[in-house]
């Protein structure tokens, strides 16, 4: 059985099930919007990114992570992102 959470020094996370790589990479940003869509495959990202739900340990805020492998692909989701 998969680990229900996975908990890092920033975040206590949760894996989407549609996550093709189970690696929380260095790059990460944080979208405080727990329920909107994000569907990584729209973003035409050239490496890797996983997606979890989250919740931010130095506030307990809700949301969501998005982990990259490149900083390309960082930049570009988080210009493209807009909440629904």
């Amino acid at each position: 059985m998969a680990a229900l959470a996975i908990t890092t020094p920033h975040y206590k996370l949760f894996p989407s099930p549609r996550n093709l790589h189970p690696t929380v990479f260095a790059l990460q940003s944080f979208v405080p919007h727990p329920y909107a869509i994000i569907h990584l495959p729209d973003f035409n990202l050239a490496g890797k990114a996983t997606l979890f739900a989250a919740c931010r340990l130095s506030d307990m805020k809700m949301g969501q992570l998005v982990t990259f492998e490149l900083d390309a692909d960082q930049a570009r989701f988080e210009r493209l992102f807009t909440p629904d």
